[in-house]
């Protein structure tokens, strides 16, 4: 599909990488690794035509679409969720817009017979036929599954963009982007701003996507579940891997061992050959041989051995005091911003030594409830702070918050009391600022950069509590790493609120579920609250809808266990509530059944829709009739869902 050819990028004379040549295949799914500075964005840039090579060439067919989503975009105002979305659909509606005119010119005119008018017939004919195979008449339900995929609720489609935060934002460009189906998508670190919900449905929606994918991503489970080739690029050269980021791993490490061995045995030859060489250099009975072992040195290619960092970010969170039994309990806090509810009746208590999870979809409070711990903004209920907390608190944006005018150093200097002060340096070197790094201004770091600074400053503090709210972002995969084995080793009490998977996986022993402004807590790690159940749909966790029913057949079950143990006042008494018993379970059956009927349901269509968005799919008139018949089954399956739901909740109520 494209092809690349003997690409050379260079930067103020400095190579960046060199004589790269690959393939980009149909329904390739590719992850791009790399240290930081590899050149890894700037290869997407050049795939997607936005930057010139300093040389070679990147080929794709004239019919061949690319789209592609950078880290950062401008991002503009003035339209609504849905409108700025439906700009993904302009082609749409300049069809819409021709068959318009076609229609009112043909209803104007009255020379029925003449060749014009057959013409006119004609070419309004082909377009709906092309409309309805583009999916004109149904592009608006397809716009929103993708916005309430990618985590929009219905009411927010009509509000303004100016009103979301850039990360929302960010998500209205990846969903414009994903509505456009291109042949090939370029994505720069599409999971940025996403939660563990809405990753999910983009790991599910690429794997069905009838294109190529192309990706950069620090998010290791993500790579792992989307990709099924993996190029890395090092020391100005690719190495194109087919396999996924884990078996990458492995490889990779196998490949360096042998570089290892064959550059250590090459130099023990260009050492021997140079001890030769000078040892009978000026003994003319050996002058060709001589010659001969100078040659043979000329024509050596030097092995290279791909580049790993030495450095190493050496992160330790030293625990300071014994803290108390339980260092936070909350009982019935709320919060609430005017109308909206964000925390309603929350109460969790977190014991010493614990490490938990806060997870949920963005906006559902778990932010919120940090900074009501922390003190950061008033709540209503009661907060209490256990004995001797001493608390270390690095918050989502502690990154940005650094003075930009400063240096590494000072920035470093104007926290450091005591005996640290001394050791400043060597802080720095383990957190890769060692030598001229350290004089660099804060405001020319990368986003990795600045959060292991701050990390940094965070440590200097005595904590015996660690809340951390998203500290992997911007980090790379190997830093993750580093941040992960520390926490593991810490001896105090840790909040995480975090959507990397991979990271919490093995880290937290237990979750808090943050949705519609309850709190539910979950005993496990982050797989364990992930773990599809018969009652969830298809791709992962449940959605809000499934969770409270999930909720309500618990508390059902548990009631029903609760009546066949109590002793009754007579034998009619303890039938009647072993009938009651029965009946429930026959409800919570029927609610079971009809959530699975709507779960397959909407995977077969999820299958036929991936089947439409390809050419063969769109000339099959009978893949329209059956997506058709069964969303007309699915809505009826919904609507027995929802009886079954009331049939169950009246029969509680009784």
């Amino acid at each position: 599909m494209i092809s690349i050819d003997d690409l050379f990028v260079e930067f103020s004379a400095k190579p960046l990488f060199a004589g790269v040549s690959f393939v980009i295949n149909d329904r390739d799914r590719i992850a791009l690794v790399g240290k930081n500075g590899a050149g890894k964005s700037t290869l997407l840039k050049i795939l997607a035509g936005q930057q010139l090579p300093t040389s070679g060439s990147v080929s794709l067919p004239r019919s061949t679409t690319v789209g592609y989503l950078p880290q950062t975009m401008m991002l503009t105002d003035g339209r609504t969720v849905r409108e700025e979305a439906e700009l993904a659909f302009s082609h749409i509606h300049e069809m819409e817009s021709e068959m318009q005119r076609l229609n009112t010119e043909l209803a104007e005119r009255t020379d029925y017979d003449s060749p014009s008018y057959m013409a006119l017939v004609e070419r309004f004919s082909q377009l709906d036929e092309r409309h309805r195979l583009m999916g004109g008449a149904n592009y608006h339900a397809q716009l929103e599954r993708t916005l309430a995929g990618l985590g929009f609720r219905q009411s927010d489609l009509e509000r303004p963009t100016n009103e979301f935060s850039g990360g929302w934002r960010m998500r209205i460009e990846l969903a414009k982007l994903l509505l456009q189906r291109p042949d090939v998508l370029l994505l720069d670190e599409p999971t940025n701003h996403l939660d563990i919900e809405s990753i999910q449905w983009l790991e599910q929606f690429l794997s069905q996507y009838q294109g190529a994918v192309v990706l950069v991503s620090h998010d290791r489970a993500f790579i792992n579940n989307v990709t099924t080739r993996t190029i890395e690029i090092s020391c100005g050269r690719i190495y194109d891997y087919r396999v996924n980021y884990d078996e990458f791993v492995n490889l990779r490490a196998e490949r360096r061992e042998q570089q290892l061995r064959a550059y250590e045995n090459q130099q023990r030859e260009i050492a021997e050959t140079r001890a030769f060489i000078e040892r009978f250099r000026y003994q003319a009975t050996k002058a060709n041989q001589v010659q001969s072992r100078i040659k043979q040195l000329e024509r050596i290619i030097p092995i290279e051995v791909d580049e790993v960092d030495d450095s190493r970010l050496r992160l330790r969170f030293t625990c300071s005091q014994r803290s108390g039994d339980f260092p936070v309990i909350c009982d019935g806090v709320r919060k609430a911003y005017d109308d909206h509810v964000v925390l309603k009746n929350t109460n969790l208590t977190i014991r010493r030594g614990e490490k938990v999870a806060f997870v949920g979809r963005n906006g559902e409070g778990k932010t919120t409830l940090v900074r009501c711990i922390m003190g950061e903004i008033p709540f209503e209920g009661t907060l209490k702070i256990g004995h001797n907390v001493e608390i270390g608190y690095f918050a989502q944006n502690q990154a940005q918050l650094l003075d930009g005018e400063l240096t590494v150093f000072d920035t470093i200097d104007r926290v450091a009391r005591g005996d640290i002060r001394l050791r400043i340096r060597d802080l720095l070197g383990a957190f890769m600022f060692g030598g001229e790094e350290s004089e660099k201004k804060v405001k020319v770091l990368s986003g990795g950069e600045r959060t292991r600074l701050a990390m940094l400053k965070m440590l200097l503090t005595p904590a015996n509590v660690l809340i951390l709210d998203e500290p992997t972002n911007h980090l790379d995969l190997r830093s993750k790493d580093v941040l992960k084995e520390a926490i593991r080793q810490f001896d105090g009490t840790v909040i995480l609120v975090s959507h990397d998977r991979y990271f919490l996986d093995g880290l937290v022993s237990r979750i808090y579920a943050f949705a519609d402004g309850q709190v539910r807590e979950q005993l496990g790690g982050i797989y364990d609250y992930l773990k599809p159940t018969p009652s969830t749909s298809q791709g992962g966790g449940m959605n809000h809808r499934q969770k409270g029913d999930s909720q309500n057949t618990t508390s059902a079950q548990g009631s029903a266990q609760r009546t066949q143990t109590t002793s009754g006042g007579g034998k009619e008494r303890f039938e009647e509530q072993k009938a009651q018993a029965r009946q429930r379970k026959r409800l919570e059956k029927a609610v079971s059944d009809a959530e699975q009927n709507v779960a397959q349901l909407e995977q077969a269509i999820a299958i036929l829709e991936a089947r439409m968005s390809s050419v063969e799919g769109a000339s099959d008139p009978s893949i329209f009739e059956k997506y058709s018949r069964l969303k007309q089954q699915l809505s009826q399956a919904e609507d027995e869902w929802a009886q079954a739901m009331e049939a169950l909740e009246s029969n509680e109520a009784t």
